[in-house]
């Protein structure tokens, strides 16, 4: 059954018209879980890219292995538009998401973020604007650089609370201001 047959059948059924205007129905995701793409565009190596899929040695890396299936998830890096389009297609007028760390400084520890990780976002806050999907943004999804695990030793360096301000700053910088739901972006 198509997708928005399904909407329009769970619309009948649950009197979504009753909802208030203002009423927020959407989704939930997570970079780490559905973007894929974990090494395109200098991206960095996360905690979550060390986690092991099937039989793996100790701390071997995803690079160091025949790709799984999550290296490449649901591949929400390069099928972002689809996806949005079916989130509109299925009435969401808001998705909660997060911003990989490791997109905007690969290693966590750099000066200067990764233009290509900001751009990324960019398009698809772009692409969540055009179709009336307000963003929720998560700064932290339970993952970090693992360059930060392994030259500092983690949270235990107290150094890290100085690259993760300068990572929110970052972010808090480009989006800020830039378009109607920044304040969804920000918090």
């Amino acid at each position: 059954m198509p997708v928005h047959t399904i909407v329009e059948t769970v619309k009948a059924e649950v009197h979504m018209t009753l909802f208030p205007k203002d009423f927020l129905w959407g989704g939930a995701i997570a970079a780490n879980q559905v973007e894929g793409s974990y090494a395109l565009e200098g991206k960095g190596l996360s905690t979550s890219d060390m986690l092991p899929s099937g039989i793996l040695s100790p701390h071997q890396t995803r690079q160091e292995r025949t790709p799984g299936i999550k290296d490449v998830a649901i591949d929400f890096y390069n099928r972002y538009p689809e996806d949005i389009a079916l989130f509109n297609e299925m009435g969401f007028n808001c998705l909660r998401l997060s911003i990989a760390w490791t997109r905007i400084f690969p290693n966590g520890d750099e000066e200067s973020p990764n233009e290509a990780g900001l751009a990324y976002y960019d398009r698809i806050f772009d692409e969540l604007a055009t179709h009336n999907i307000q963003p929720f943004v998560t700064l932290s999804h339970y993952e970090m650089p693992y360059a930060l695990v392994e030259n500092y030793g983690g949270w235990a360096d107290r150094q890290l609370i100085g690259f993760f301000e300068r990572y929110v700053s970052t972010v808090f910088e480009r989006y800020k201001g830039s378009r109607d739901d920044s304040e969804n972006i920000v918090r």
